[in-house]
């Protein structure tokens, strides 16, 4: 069958070696098969083993030169790979629902930057896998780059072992204030309704106290406190440590009209994060990083407990996609 033999690794410029593996995988069709989104979707069912086989071993697998053209072709690969769905309740950043699964990426003006994160590690219920599709490629930049998380354990661990020891005994609270609608213009600008899926206040808290955050209610919007939460996990299919967390997010990146990004994060005990520590971590992660500029058509499937990703300032236009999975 066509579908079994439509897949063959291919490599960019761009990966890296870790531990003799290359990150991300990268996969094309085949030389001498034309592609369908139909044969696509159909080898993704039946060749699922082995496509998750590279997803544990890379932690990323990039589909590049399949013939997928929108979102909905998009929602259809998604479909394809068999995971549940899962609602963006608790998220930080602004956006909408394209078609089926498949949602906008964060609407964050294109001049900000958005830090290193595993998507939704402030909160208990986090997606396991997370999809990207470049749907418009941008004008420039507008890169998403990820890195391995075990790695930035490691390298943090080496350089501030007692700072690691503090997150691995008290965790992180994270703080945030919320409006009550979307604000557009900050890339942490989910209102209270949005991020609760309500508009009713009492159904708010009731969501909220179901993540575990506690809600302050302001004159005109709501201050969220999570935590403290682990800020170190283990990836048990993989048996090691993993820097887990949004610290790095959280404490460059959620400013806006409401919020200060030094208090937006602190230890579990509620003391200060060293804001030098910080900003190395930050500087590891650029150091470890791979950044792919997209191309369209491109699908990027990344393990959510293996790899933070983030985005780079662009030119527009750009137009990336995204799905969430349990």
């Amino acid at each position: 069958m066509a579908e079994s033999t439509l897949f063959t690794e291919t490599h960019l410029p761009h990966q890296r070696s870790c531990g003799g593996v290359l990150f991300p995988s990268v996969l094309a069709p085949n030389a001498g098969i034309r592609p369908s989104l139909s044969l696509l979707t159909q080898a993704i069912k039946t060749q699922k083993p082995y496509l998750e086989s590279l997803i544990h071993k890379a932690g990323a697998l990039l589909l590049r030169g399949f013939p997928v053209n929108s979102a909905s072709d998009f929602n259809d690969v998604v479909e394809a790979f068999g995971y549940e769905e899962l609602p963006y309740v608790g998220g930080a950043a602004p956006r909408t629902n394209v078609v089926g699964r498949v949602f906008t990426a964060n609407e964050s003006p294109p001049d900000q930057k958005i830090p290193f994160h595993h998507e939704m590690a402030q909160v208990p219920e986090f997606p396991s896998k997370l999809f990207f599709f470049c749907e418009v490629e941008p004008g420039s930049g507008g890169e998403t780059p990820i890195v391995l998380s075990h790695v930035i354990y490691e390298r943090m661990r080496e350089k501030y072992p007692d700072f690691v020891r503090q997150l691995e005994e008290h965790g992180l609270i994270y703080t945030r204030v919320l409006g009550e609608e979307d604000d557009p213009s900050s890339p942490i600008g989910r209102g209270w309704k949005s991020t609760f899926l309500t508009d009713d206040k009492s159904l708010a808290e009731k969501r909220a106290a179901g993540l575990g955050m506690k809600l302050e209610w302001t004159e005109d919007g709501v201050k969220t406190i999570m935590g403290p939460i682990p800020a170190i996990k283990l990836d048990e299919s993989r048996n090691r440590k993993i820097w887990f967390n949004s610290m790095v997010a959280a404490y460059t990146g959620w400013k806006d009209a409401r919020n200060d990004p030094v208090k937006a994060v602190t230890f579990g005990d509620g003391n200060p994060l060293p804001g030098d520590v910080v900003h190395v971590c930050l500087k590891i992660l650029e150091e470890e990083c791979v950044a792919i500029p997209w191309k369209k058509g491109d699908i990027l499937l990344l393990d959510n407990w293996a790899v933070l990703h983030s985005r780079r300032s662009f030119d527009p236009p750009r137009r990336v996609l995204a799905s969430l999975c349990k």
